[in-house]
């Protein structure tokens, strides 16, 4: 007898198509009709589970909620400013990156929804991305030029963390996989990329010679702590800067509007020169920024006000709450790291702009104006831990950075590492001075040389 080719069990009817089992029900008004496999009982598992929901009136396990991809950006961006909490400048660039999918969907097919997009879609978005041109700054008056390889990556990343999220929170069709997953991002190469200047020794010395003295404190500590130049406008006296036990503390400071980047404080020890240096460059002034601006450094300690933390907190309650008032539309976050910084530059700090212009003018005295960037000083710094064989997770840990999964691993801090070629030669010459190849070939080179000597005597 053959079997039957449908079954019933509650609200949910199967049905054998070909070689494969359907489900047929009612689901909020509308009509479902997903695909199981050739398994009848797995069918009948389902259709039992299926039932259960409809039931209770929980969503079924093959109900999704399909959404345009500009609400899908708006739920996503929410959940990371709400729930996760990522940083201000984390969501806005998510926001930037995102963007781009939203503008992409908007000329080729501006009725699509998220359930809809195909690894077809992803990659016809990929040729979209390779023919834009951009800013490179976001400035709508400075020249614009193709998205670099690490652009385009980042982009295509954000987008596949955008519908991973999808996926969990069902709006994308049962049977659908993320589109982006699918385009193997790991290998794509990145041909275009800024190459990283590591400075030699001479280059070293020649910068920090080129500058004034109000640029050489500055300068000198980001070579001798590796800290971002944002860390360094953010330290405060006396709280963050201990010259007698020779550290920096690197500290978030969330009610003044400010957190380091990746939310992990950390302490950075400071040599004895350093430590010197920076006494003198502070002189009489107990409270207020390390880093202050050019025309107060040398100023009398009356000729400009010394803020401490509390008066600066204050100061930008008060400001936010005027802004608040006005019907700002930004998120609060946003808007208390807006008027944050007046409260800084009122207590007399430096933009971090003013450092990435100060050292603009000394690289180019160097004849290098193609190194632009003070982060520069930073993979100066971790290369210098390289060379001087640090320890791995010291190395993370004055980093700051997360170690790698097997926990002694370098993690990002080997993105900043580059070993130069007479370090991999040193260390290769350590490892091997003991080995039985190199001790046969000393004898062999003394023999020669013995041998090449006594020919000499004869002649």
């Amino acid at each position: 007898m053959a079997k039957a080719k449908s079954f019933r069990v509650g609200k949910v009817r199967a049905d054998l198509r070909g070689h494969v089992w359907y489900l047929t029900y009612q689901e909020n008004g509308r009509r479902r009709r997903p695909r199981v496999g050739p398994d009848r009982d797995a069918a009948r598992q389902m259709a039992a589970q299926i039932n259960a929901q409809l039931e209770v009136s929980v969503p079924t396990a093959f109900s999704f909620e399909s959404v345009k991809i500009d609400e899908l950006q708006r739920r996503w961006l929410d959940h990371h400013e709400q729930i996760l909490r990522s940083s201000v400048h984390t969501v806005r660039r998510y926001r930037t990156a995102t963007r781009h999918l939203l503008d992409f969907v908007a000329v080729q097919c501006p009725a699509l929804q998220t359930s809809q997009i195909t690894t077809q879609h992803a990659e016809q978005f990929v040729r979209y991305l390779r023919s834009i041109r951009v800013a490179p700054n976001g400035h709508p008056n400075s020249q614009k030029r193709p998205l670099l390889d690490n652009g385009v990556r980042y982009i295509l990343e954000t987008c596949r963390s955008l519908f991973a999220f999808a996926a969990k929170r069902r709006h994308l069709s049962p049977y659908a996989e993320n589109p982006f997953s699918s385009l193997d991002l790991d290998r794509m190469p990145v041909e275009d990329a800024r190459p990283i200047v590591i400075l030699s020794s001479e280059q070293e010395r020649g910068l920090l010679q080129a500058c004034d003295d109000w640029q050489f404190p500055i300068f000198l500590t980001l070579m001798l702590t590796g800290l971002r130049p944002g860390e360094l406008t953010h330290l405060l006296l006396p709280d963050d800067v201990d010259l007698e036990g020779r550290v920096l503390h690197i500290r978030n400071k969330p009610r003044l509007g400010w957190q380091v980047k990746t939310r992990n404080e950390r302490e950075v020890p400071l040599v004895s020169v350093l430590a010197e240096v920076l006494r003198e460059f502070i002189g009489e002034r107990r409270i207020g920024p390390l880093i202050v601006r050019r025309s107060l450094q040398f100023a009398e300690a009356e000729e400009f006000m010394l803020q401490t933390p509390e008066t600066m907190r204050r100061a930008l309650e008060t400001r936010v709450q005027e802004a608040s008032s006005s019907g700002s539309s930004q998120s609060v976050r946003a808007l208390i790291q807006l008027e944050a910084r007046g409260v800084w530059r009122d207590a007399g700090a430096i933009r971090t702009e003013r450092i990435r212009k100060e050292f603009m003018q000394l690289t180019r005295q160097l004849g290098l104006p193609e190194l632009t960037a003070p982060k520069s000083l930073r993979h100066l710094f971790a290369t210098g831990l390289q060379d001087g064989n640090v320890d791995p997770l010291i190395r993370c840990e004055i980093m700051g950075h997360s170690h790698g999964r097997s926990g002694g691993g370098l993690g990002m801090t080997a993105n900043y590492t580059h070993t130069r070629p007479e370090t991999k030669r040193k260390q290769l010459e350590d490892a091997f001075s003991s080995r039985a190849a190199v001790v046969i070939a000393s004898e062999w080179l003394s023999t020669r040389k013995k041998l090449d000597n006594e020919g000499e005597l004869r002649l």
